[in-house]
Parts: C-alpha cells; sequence; structure tokens
C-alpha cells in the first residue's frame, strides 16, 4: 500500500510517495494522501513551493496498483470511475495551487506517476529514471488527463508518440521534448530540487501566485485574451498586502521583507 507523506520545512511542503514495495504504486490510500496534503497547502500562506518525489530507487510510481486495479476492473461504475475523479482532481488541484509545485523523478515512472509528471510545473529527472504513459500496453487509454496535458506540453506528434506506442523516455529524452527541466545522476536528484525551491524561499507569495496563474493561463487563451487576463491578475495583485515592498526596499537600500499572505483573491 503506497501512501504520502508529508512534512513542511521553511515554507516548503514536501510530499513522499512511499510504498516502495510495490514501486510506489497508486492507491486509493495514496489519493487520500494527496487530498489532504492538498487541503493543507491550500490553507498555508507561509509555503512558497511543494516538492513532490517518492521513495526508494527503483520508480517514482508506477501507476495504478495491480491489486486495486483488479477491483477497479471488477466494478467499473462504482470503484473505477470514482477513483479516476479523485485523480482528476488531485492533479488539478496540483496545476491551480497558488504556488509552484516541484516534482523529483528518482525512477520509473509511468501512467499515474506519467500524469503527475504532466501536472506539475517544474521536473527533475534522475539520469536513471524512464518516463512513459504505457497504458496501451494493457489495452487501455489514458483516464486521468494524460491525453490532453501531454498534447499542450509536448505537441500533437511527441504526445500520440509516448501513447500510441508506448514509448518509454530516457531522462535526456525527457529534457530535450520539454517534460523535465533538468536530468542529473540520481545521487544528485534532491539537491537539485531542492536548488529550485531554494530559489522561491523568502519570495512574495502573491507574486509567486500570479507569475503561475498568468503562464499557466497561455496554454488555453489566444495572444490577445491571455494578455488582457495577464493585465487582469496585475491589478488584483496591485490590492496584495505588500505589492510594493520591492520598489521600497530597492529605493530604500535594504533587503525586501515578504510576509506570508492570503492569495485567493487573484483566483
Amino acid at each position: 500500500m503506497t501512501v504520502v507523506l508529508r512534512e513542511v520545512r521553511d515554507q516548503v511542503m514536501y510530499l513522499t510517495l512511499h510504498g516502495p514495495e510495490t514501486l510506489n504504486s497508486m492507491t486509493p490510500e495514496a489519493m487520500t494522501g494527496f487530498e489532504e496534503a492538498l487541503d493543507e497547502a491550500e490553507a498555508d500562506t507561509s509555503l512558497r513551493a511543494v516538492l513532490i518525489t517518492a521513495s526508494g530507487e527503483r520508480a517514482f510510481s508506477v501507476g495504478i496498483d495491480i491489486t486495486f486495479l483488479g477491483e477497479c476492473f471488477g466494478d467499473p461504475q462504482g470503484v473505477f470511475l470514482p477513483y479516476l475523479d479523485r485523480f482528476h482532481a488531485v492533479l488539478r488541484r496540483i496545476e491551480l495551487l497558488p504556488v509552484p509545485v516541484v516534482t523529483a523523478v528518482n525512477g520509473l515512472a509511468r501512467a499515474g506517476g506519467f500524469e503527475i509528471i504532466l501536472a506539475s510545473d517544474l521536473v527533475v529527472v534522475a539520469e536513471e529514471a524512464k518516463i512513459g504513459d504505457i497504458h496501451l500496453q494493457f489495452g487501455v487509454p489514458p483516464g486521468a488527463g494524460a491525453s490532453q496535458r501531454a498534447a499542450r506540453k509536448l505537441g500533437d506528434q511527441k504526445a500520440k508518440a509516448l501513447m500510441l506506442t508506448s514509448k518509454w523516455l530516457d531522462a535526456a529524452t525527457a529534457v530535450a521534448w520539454g517534460l523535465a527541466l533538468e536530468a542529473v545522476p540520481r545521487t544528485h536528484l534532491m539537491a537539485a530540487a531542492e536548488a529550485l525551491v531554494d530559489t522561491l524561499r523568502g519570495l512574495s507569495r502573491p507574486g509567486i501566485a500570479a507569475t503561475k496563474l498568468t503562464v499557466a493561463a497561455a496554454q488555453d487563451l489566444s495572444l490577445a485574451d491571455g494578455l488582457a487576463y495577464e493585465r487582469k491578475i496585475f491589478a488584483k495583485f496591485l490590492t496584495s498586502e505588500g505589492a510594493a515592498e520591492g520598489y521600497l526596499a530597492f529605493v530604500e537600500k535594504r533587503e525586501p521583507r515578504w510576509e506570508d499572505a492570503d492569495v485567493s483573491h487573484l483566483r
């Protein structure tokens, strides 16, 4: 059984998929762990980032647990579809979280593991990792949003190559295709992920939230609509407490003091 361990340290929430004996396969318990962690993350005004990784060296996540999958096919309407609805909601909440989600991929990532990567803001992969969709190897299409996210993130040809041919990506190809930001040796993986979240510690929470919102909107909006949306979010940002702190710190020749802040008004 895979669970999600969580800990908050210095403005960052650390989430670890923990079920190494089953290659961190996705279970209802893991889904509950993500839901509870996201509840906490959405309410914690001190956060500047969330970092997701997994236990062990073999896998990030191989997707839905094989034993639970038997229950799913045994009762598609009562078990499978409700589970997928929960997974859809978790991935969407990751995308809409007002702080960046950094994912450190330590090993094999397929199906549900791949879908978590697609929903993340920044991804670092171990050089030893492999990433794939692989649903069609089991005769089923993707069901938690991968077809839509992959096409937007990778483009039509690459998304179809991953899904129709069950192609595996090595770490270097994942970076070249734009699925990951960088690839590092597994022994350096957490240090590389920490380097990313460390750049966010102490920054303006409203500034972080507004930036994530506007960049994400570019996936779905025309340029004209996207520019109008950025203007709208910037106007809301100006109503945030401490919106002028960066300017004031510069003219007063001091370090800025970014306070914890509620950013719900930006949505």
